[in-house]
């Protein structure tokens, strides 16, 4: 016969039992072990790769019974037949229950031994393929979920130059956002799947003022009243444009509800307190610091301290008081490391 790359390996406490299957399957071209204890199999096992144990269900020590689900588990890629008297037919059964494939009977029909070897071996080979059918395919679709998120980051971008195009003292006020935002997050220890979703919001969070009037967006003097309700939907506007391709409730619940407010005095649904996301709480502080350090149509810019002080005054009235707290640290300590560097610079020389 030729020889076939399967390993078997034939656990038996009786040589001669050992002896006759091993002549039987090296005739029909497999290459065989020996082992005549459980411990002895488990070595076997450990250090050699076995595709079908032939073992036994009455051992000393520790029986095959006891044995097999040790294998099924260390070893679920290996096949078990159990070789069993026929007074033990009913246990071999529950072993079949538990994980081995079928059952050969003392004294043995040696074709019908060939049989179930071929069988459980083939049965083995067809399960090993699904499974790396099915590796495969996971990976053929994270494949794809990367590409489909790579195309999804696009369009947003497209989105947010889009808002920028129609404002033009809003250019890079999104992606500034994103960055302040993550920092809060990190400095609050959230977990890295929660960071780049607050970034995402950060880029997404004004996307509703696509459906604001350009007049409306740049007008250099204060709105009136009916000009300030229609700015006040873009928020709904927003998550009514994001849904359809944005299934994530928390990017959704962020972008509608970064305009609430800590007392409840916010739009559009007038949430307090923990009833506001804490994505949206985040980006309120955010999208407000960069809003008042940047120029504006109606405005000029607010130094960095002026729009610390303004929200330390507003802390738990507007803003999440703790929100609050860790941004003014992480922005006073950024801009200290700032002035260092410009004293750094302006130090004179030695010559």
């Amino acid at each position: 016969m030729a020889k076939k790359l399967e390993r078997i390996l034939i656990v038996d406490d009786e040589e001669s039992v050992r002896k006759l299957l091993n002549n039987k399957l090296t005739i029909d071209g497999y290459r065989c072990h020996e082992a005549s204890s459980a411990r002895q199999a488990l070595y076997e096992l450990h250090h050699n790769k076995v595709d079908l144990v032939m073992l036994d269900i009455k051992m000393p020590a520790k029986s095959g019974i006891e044995l097999l689900p040790e294998i099924k588990l260390g070893y679920p890629d290996t096949s078990v037949i159990m070789v069993t008297a026929l007074a033990d037919m009913q246990t071999a059964i529950r072993c079949m229950k538990q994980g081995a494939y079928d059952y050969v009977i003392k004294p043995f029909e040696l074709d019908e031994i060939t049989i179930s070897v071929a069988r459980a071996l083939e049965k083995r080979r067809l399960e090993l393929e699904n499974k790396e059918y099915q590796q495969h395919l996971e990976k053929k679709v994270a494949e794809q979920a990367n590409k489909i998120r790579a195309s999804f980051l696009n369009a947003i971008t497209a989105l947010v130059y889009a808002l920028e195009a129609k404002d033009a003292y809003t250019s890079g006020h999104s992606q500034r956002v994103a960055q302040l935002s993550a920092a809060i997050a990190r400095q609050l220890n959230l977990p890295r799947s929660q960071i780049n979703q607050l970034k995402l919001a950060g880029l997404l969070h004004d996307v509703g003022k696509i459906g604001v009037q350009e007049s409306v967006l740049n007008k250099p003097g204060r709105l009136t009243e009916e000009q300030f309700e229609l700015v006040k939907l873009h928020p709904e506007i927003g998550e009514h444009i994001l849904s359809p391709i944005v299934n994530s409730t928390e990017i959704l619940d962020a972008v509608r509800s970064h305009h609430e407010h800590y007392n409840g005095k916010g739009y559009p649904d007038g949430l307090k307190n923990g009833e506001i996301s804490l994505g949206a709480r985040i980006l309120a502080i955010s999208d407000a610091y960069e809003a008042m350090t940047s120029e504006r149509p109606y405005r000029a810019s607010m130094s960095a301290d002026a729009a610390l002080n303004e929200i330390e005054h507003n802390k738990g009235t507007q803003f999440d008081p703790e929100i609050a707290d860790t941004f003014t640290r992480i922005e006073e300590s950024r801009i200290s490391n700032l002035n260092k560097q410009k004293q750094g610079n302006k130090s004179p020389r030695k010559s």
